[in-house]
């Protein structure tokens, strides 16, 4: 199942469980997770992209350590809500891992780069660090959306 819906994702997951948030880029997959009861996310590895069935192995590895329930991937949406180009590479990511059996939620993330960005500026991340960090702090913001739409905290 891959949906943009909240609702039906809460419907496939009545007993919670861990998620993992995925911000995919062209060289690298953000990852973060959350804990069980849906309370906070927290910034995991960041994958290097090489082939994909190696990415798909090295997340499968990840949700089978953790028990992951449900993955939230990032959605790039433009501005006025269109969809970008990069959308469609959140949508194929999307379609290339709905063989794992989890359910999908596409998320929008705009802003999410920037946002992590400026959190790790202000906790005093050198350049160095940010560059190496920026994805799955990206991707823990992304699913800490996903989570407080899940449990109605989202306004």
């Amino acid at each position: 199942m891959i949906t943009l819906s909240v609702a039906e994702l809460r419907a496939a997951l009545p007993s919670g469980g861990m998620l993992m948030g995925l911000d995919p880029g062209t060289k690298t997959i953000g990852v973060a997770l959350c804990d069980p009861n849906w309370r906070f996310a927290t910034a995991g590895k960041t994958i290097v992209r090489r082939k994909f069935t190696a990415d798909k192995a090295e997340l499968a590895a990840i949700i089978a350590e953790r028990d992951v329930k449900a993955l939230v991937i990032g959605l790039p949406l433009n501005m006025d809500g269109s969809e970008s180009p990069r959308s469609q590479s959140s949508r194929a990511l999307a379609r290339n891992l709905v063989d794992l059996g989890l359910p999908i939620l596409l998320w929008d993330e705009r802003w999410t780069t920037q946002a992590a960005e400026r959190a790790m500026i202000e906790q005093d991340f050198s350049r160095a660090k940010r560059a190496t960090r920026i994805d799955s702090h990206a991707a823990a913001l992304i699913l800490q959306g996903a989570i407080d739409a899940l449990v109605g905290a989202a306004f």
